[in-house]
């Protein structure tokens, strides 16, 4: 999986990704107690209107950006936004109000959404066999499970040293080592192959994702990680300090064991990608974290069976996640894959937009194994209709013709019909059925 890192382009982006990552790993564990803080018991409830804020800018903030991106160099784009994620995150120490929290989250988020697609898109355009894309891909989980691992443990010893607002400042510290990383490399900026509107560039991402199959099937799956990701993400903080009564420390090392099973998937995943189809891995990820979740919710709560439950919880989300730029990337050409990147960006969240209020409030009335029964269910519904919207044989050359196109056309060198795996662009406006 290393060897990839001899790519100097991809070791600097890597290096910006691991920093960034290391720092809002720092914020999660901060923004949490800051919550705590001010809200005290309804912390809870302020985290997830928070966190259902940054997922409004991440639904209508991307596919803007994307739109924007095409005529912008894509490195300079990068870096500025990376500045504008620091200057709000060493704003954060010194927020006494509920709402400067909201203020503050909607501009480092709304960045991020303009940040985050472009630079999974540049990927695939710097490695340009599969196989060392699908290293990255596990490379760049393990480094999200880091942030998962590392950072709470990390927060956990400077919360000996000095108060949870002082890990802001490791957050801004994070985004500015990414703009630096990133200011480093040159980086390809594929152009669109016509010139398009505003409109059409803007929701061209997101017309090519919910007219392929297997890509609405992703989506799917994106609402069973959010159900079960949001009761971690959320409410981790409520059951520890509150339902518990333990330390801020144990917060963080309870984060920690969710990341320690994603971090294992993430290593394991590029040898059974290669034998298993993606379609079973992610199914079976999606369907081992909804299991995970549901099993939890009948023992009592302690501190060892949240552990535990996180951490094959964070097993079967990173199962999920972790192939998913592979089935992007394969479902778009080139110049298309940035706008695809910020679809999936953009209704991944949409789905963390319903979760993150609802385990909130679910954790606010009804307590913590209500609350996990009820994600998991919404979880399952979605595991279903994964199920039944993606197609086992989605890679498979599919025969069809194209009546508006002339004989002679090149695309039509193979003869009519002709067959070959359809990605939707403008010779392939739907899927054939």
């Amino acid at each position: 999986m290393l060897e990839i890192l001899s790519n100097r382009t991809y070791r600097h982006l890597f290096a910006a990704q691991l920093v960034a990552l290391t720092g809002t790993g720092l914020a999660t564990v901060a923004l949490g107690l800051l919550a705590f803080s001010i809200a005290g018991e309804s912390a809870g409830l302020v985290l997830g209107t928070a966190l259902t804020i940054k997922m409004i800018a991440y639904v209508t903030v991307a596919p803007v950006a994307a739109a924007i991106a095409e005529h912008l160099d894509r490195r300079r784009m990068l870096v500025v936004l990376d500045l504008v994620r620091a200057a709000a995150a060493v704003c954060l120490p010194f927020v006494t109000e509920i709402w400067q929290i909201y203020v503050l989250i909607f501009l480092l988020q709304s960045a991020s959404a303009g940040f985050t697609p472009a630079f999974q898109a540049t990927i695939p355009d710097v490695l340009t066999k599969e196989k060392d894309y699908t290293r990255a891909l596990s490379l760049s989980r393990l480094a999200m499970d880091m942030e998962s691992l590392v950072s709470p443990i990390l927060a956990a010893a400077l919360l000996t040293l000095v108060s949870f607002n002082s890990l802001f400042l490791g957050t801004s510290l994070g985004f500015v080592a990414s703009a630096l990383l990133v200011v480093s490399v040159v980086l390809p900026s594929p152009k669109p192959a016509k010139p398009r509107g505003i409109y059409d560039r803007t929701t061209k991402g997101l017309r090519i994702y919910l007219k392929t199959p297997r890509l609405r099937g992703l989506l799917a799956l994106n609402w069973v990680i959010s159900a079960v990701g949001s009761m971690v993400i959320v409410n981790t903080v409520v059951i520890v300090r509150g339902d518990l009564g333990l330390s801020e420390n144990a917060v963080a090392m309870i984060l920690a064991a969710f990341g320690g099973g994603s971090m294992l998937a993430a290593l394991g995943l590029p040898r059974v990608i290669e034998a298993i189809s993606d379609r079973t891995v992610v199914l079976f990820g999606a369907g081992l974290s909804i299991l995970a979740l549901f099993v939890t919710a009948l023992f009592p709560i302690t501190a060892t069976t949240i552990c535990v439950g996180w951490f094959f919880t964070g097993l079967g989300y990173s199962a999920v996640l972790t192939p998913s730029g592979r089935l992007l990337a394969r479902s778009a050409h080139p110049e298309d894959r940035p706008a695809v990147f910020a679809a999936q960006f953009a209704l991944s969240h949409g789905c963390w937009l319903v979760f993150y209020p609802t385990a909130g409030a679910m954790m606010t009335w009804y307590g913590a194994s209500t609350s996990m029964i009820f994600l998991s269910i919404a979880g399952l519904a979605g595991l279903i209709t994964a199920g039944r919207l993606w197609p086992a044989d989605s890679r498979l050359p599919v025969a069809h013709d194209h009546s508006d196109l002339p004989a002679d056309h090149p695309h039509l060198q193979g003869g009519i019909p002709h067959s070959h795996p359809i990605i939707i662009d403008d010779l392939h406006p739907h899927y054939p059925r």
